[in-house]
């Protein structure tokens, strides 16, 4: 739906699902879901973030980047 958040992974930046994949085991509304060796966000899901950034510090290569589009 992406109406208030639309959440990006920068393949070149991200380790991967084998060597990380810890932004798919720390949100607590399962925004990540495993495709191929990297994590992408569910279009449907990505409302439901609470914004509680998990992933950001679970990430370690930074490769998530959260965009507020009710700030736009």
């Amino acid at each position: 739906m992406r109406l208030f958040i639309r959440l990006e992974i920068d393949p070149s930046m991200c380790l991967g699902i084998k060597e990380c994949g810890r932004c798919i085991q720390v949100c607590p509304v399962n925004i990540f879901s495993p495709h191929g060796n990297y994590p992408e966000a569910v279009e449907d899901n990505e409302d439901e973030c609470t914004l509680c950034d998990l992933c950001l510090q679970a990430c370690e290569a930074d490769a998530i980047t959260i965009h507020k589009l009710y700030e736009q």
